[in-house]
């Protein structure tokens, strides 16, 4: 199946009012490539402002909680973030599983949230090193996928990441035939569960993907874009990337 090309950067922890910028930049670019889908999920404080001068990207969150309101200091609901111009979010993001202690059924909870609320979702799953190593990666995110796996889960709305937990912001990546096994065995395991909707969800790499190895990556054939990291905060490093997908 020719699924559409999505691209997004999670701008993590970094991004301020004076970097908006690079916001209205990289729209510009992702005008001028109609043949891929460009987002940028930014800080919650960036979202409202960045919503303005996105261009052709749209804009996501990074979190959403599983909550519609209630008593959760600090936390964002799916209709807050739609309210301040949030298109999609991430769910389940290594660094939320690790940090915050978020579970498979957390993160699959989060994910109803936010459709409830009418964003799509970016859903992350990876492994560590050890995991890696013990050669039973496969089995493992195949695994914490369908744990994580919202009810209906569909191609119009879910993505799934797949992020190696062990090549995030370190410059290392796993190697192509790694990459082309993962993604293999990711939509075999979506396959299990929704079927013939399978076929048509796209499957992002998310780790440490950048100009030099974005078209090598994006060629792999269920490689459907990237969730991109530090490349992502500039246009001067997103733009080969885009490009790369297009």
């Amino acid at each position: 199946m020719n699924r559409r090309k999505l691209v997004v950067g999670n701008w993590k922890m970094n991004g301020l009012k004076a970097h908006l910028g690079e916001v209205e930049a990289i729209g510009g670019i992702a005008a001028n490539h109609q043949g891929v889908d460009v987002g940028l999920c930014v800080p919650a404080t960036l979202i409202a402002a960045a919503a303005q001068v996105r261009g052709g990207a749209f804009i996501g969150a990074q979190d959403c909680h599983m909550n519609a309101s209630g008593a959760h200091t600090g936390c964002l609901s799916g209709a807050m973030l739609a309210e301040a111009g949030a298109g999609w979010t991430i769910v389940g993001h290594s660094e939320r599983r690790q940090d915050q202690g978020e579970s498979d059924a957390d993160v699959a909870a989060k994910a109803l949230a936010a459709k409830a609320a009418g964003l799509k979702v970016i859903l992350c799953v990876g492994e560590s090193l050890d995991v890696r190593d013990a050669g039973d990666a496969e089995a493992v995110v195949s695994a914490q996928l369908l744990a994580s796996l919202p009810e209906g889960a569909a191609a119009d709305w879910l993505a799934i990441a797949y992020e190696p937990i062990w090549a995030i912001g370190t410059g290392r990546i796993p190697t192509m035939e790694a990459v082309d096994a993962m993604h293999r065995a990711l939509r075999d395991a979506l396959a299990s569960r929704i079927g013939d909707e399978a076929a048509g969800m796209r499957i992002l790499y998310g780790g440490s993907m950048n100009g030099d190895n974005a078209a090598e990556l994006m060629g792999i054939a269920d490689v459907d874009g990237g969730l991109v990291g530090g490349a992502s905060l500039t246009a001067d490093k997103f733009a080969p990337i885009i490009a790369a997908a297009d």
